[in-house]
């Protein structure tokens, strides 16, 4: 079965990929009035210079050809990657396969457990390796410092999903792994023990979901996954598009909102995400101490009934299925959130490829290629259970329960404002997506009872109009 996604971007151009479920739905987002920034004139060329290019040196991502450019390359590799679970698996045989086409390029990959912190670190030194997943930390701005480019983000955007997460004034630095849709994993079997019948849809209905979960069966209602610290930041994801169904809401809106993370009265919004986190944990609807939390230990519970729910990113659902013998027990439900009357969810990348700018000539063209290969043919993100890259990719099942939901993916910034969300967003130390203390500062805070979500929101709203002020914004 397939479904016919349509991606309104930022250059309005109407994208197609292919899904499973068969049924129509859009990804909303809308385009910000003469808004997309001007490619930059030197890192591609036209039309004329993109056929005529056979130097494969001088080619950009979307003109490579894997099998026919860089054959007689002869380079070793370092990839550095967050999937320490697949470094031994699924990496190792996607090398023994582009091997089979580039026997001479020598791919190692690091898996590094805490991730973010480690490697952004470690990019503040040249030699760190050749590939990896570029961390949230990196301001857009500073792409072009640690990273070489792909190419122009409005050529690469006819052919590949979510070009605007890794882009800056035009130039893309970053190529998406696979796409995320933004949602809960839930166990099918624990709701049904639970006498739940409909999947909720609010924050409220979602609570009291959680309730009937302690009520009537043993497992824990929310896991959420406190003591491994980036599990967390997930919080931050559903913010934008899930909880207001506005594609301009992250890059456009929020930097110039007064208290965006005020209570609306309605369910909806900013607050709303974390009202959800704050009243399960108030309310005793997780798990007995948050401090001892286990990652990898969580899989298989879910996987076995002993967790009902987790909030995470679509990714998530294929290594809670393959953690036990109950795969057809995994489900994935959209964000209790409705607005008007719709569900939305947010839809980006997951992390993106990047390459070391100072990395040799040869090791930069190799790199490009196997990212290429891992982007088209590897089937990655499909096996993940993701949204495909490539435009006209076909969906995963996985994302069946998405059928009637509107899937949102983030318009750029303002041309001239591509820099202020990120300004905001740091100096008002609330750090959303790229560091978790703020949630977990809410676990912490509902746990002890020290401060109502409303004492910490509006902390939280404070903080961001200073910075909003210091940045020469008048919040309005």
């Amino acid at each position: 079965m397939k479904k016919i996604v349509t991606l309104i971007l930022a250059m309005v151009m109407a994208l197609s990929a292919t899904a499973c479920t068969g049924t129509a739905k859009t990804v909303e987002t809308t385009k910000a009035a003469d808004t997309t920034a001007a490619p930059a004139e030197t890192t591609t060329g036209s039309a004329e210079t993109t056929a005529a290019t056979t130097d494969p040196y001088s080619k950009t991502f979307d003109q490579l050809v894997v099998g026919e450019d860089g054959t007689d390359l002869n380079v070793e590799l370092k990839f550095l990657t967050h999937r320490t679970d697949l470094v031994d698996t699924a990496l190792a045989d996607y090398i023994k396969e582009f091997n089979k086409i580039y026997p001479n390029i020598k791919i190692t990959y690091e898996g590094v457990t805490d991730y973010q912190q480690d490697v952004t670190t470690r990019l503040s030194s040249s030699d760190w390796g050749d590939i990896c997943m570029i961390p949230s930390t990196i301001d857009k701005k500073d792409l072009g410092t640690y990273f070489k480019p792909f190419g122009d983000q409005a050529v690469l955007t006819e052919k590949y999903l979510f070009m605007q997460d890794k882009s800056f004034d035009g130039v893309s630095y970053g190529i998406a792994s696979t796409g995320n849709a933004q949602g809960i994993v839930y166990n099918k079997a624990v709701f049904t023990a639970a006498g739940i019948t409909t999947l909720p849809k609010t924050p409220t209905e979602f609570i009291a979901a959680l309730q009937l979960v302690k009520d009537n069966t043993d497992a824990i209602p929310l896991y959420t996954n406190f003591a491994a610290g980036w599990t967390m930041g997930a919080w931050d994801a559903y913010i934008g598009g899930s909880a207001t169904g506005d594609a301009n809401f992250m890059n456009q809106v929020l930097p110039h909102a007064k208290d965006p993370f005020a209570n609306r009265g309605d369910e909806t919004g900013p607050y709303a995400v974390y009202s959800v986190l704050y009243d399960a944990v108030a309310k005793g609807l997780v798990e007995d101490d948050p401090t001892t939390t286990d990652w990898e230990a969580c899989k298989a519970m879910i996987n076995n009934g002993e967790i009902a729910t987790m909030v995470l990113g679509s990714w998530a659902v294929v290594q809670m299925q393959q953690a036990g013998e109950n795969a057809d027990d995994i489900g994935y439900m959209s964000f209790p959130i409705t607005v008007d009357g719709k569900q939305y969810a947010s839809a980006g990348p997951d992390y993106c490829y990047g390459i070391n700018v100072n990395s040799s000539a040869d090791k930069q063209l190799a790199a490009a290629l196997y990212i290429k290969w891992l982007t088209e043919s590897s089937n990655f993100a499909y096996d993940q259970g993701g949204i495909p890259v490539v435009i006209g990719a076909e969906y995963p099942d996985t994302l069946k329960a998405f059928s009637d939901v509107t899937l949102v993916v983030d318009n750029p910034a303002i041309a001239g404002e591509e820099g202020l969300l990120g300004v905001v967003n740091t100096d008002s130390e609330i750090s959303l997506n790229s560091d978790p203390k703020h949630v977990s500062a809410i676990v912490e805070a509902a746990l002890d009872g020290s401060k109502t979500l409303e004492d910490i929101t509006a902390e939280w709203n404070a903080s961001w109009t200073d910075a909003q002020e210091a940045a020469g914004v008048t919040p309005g």
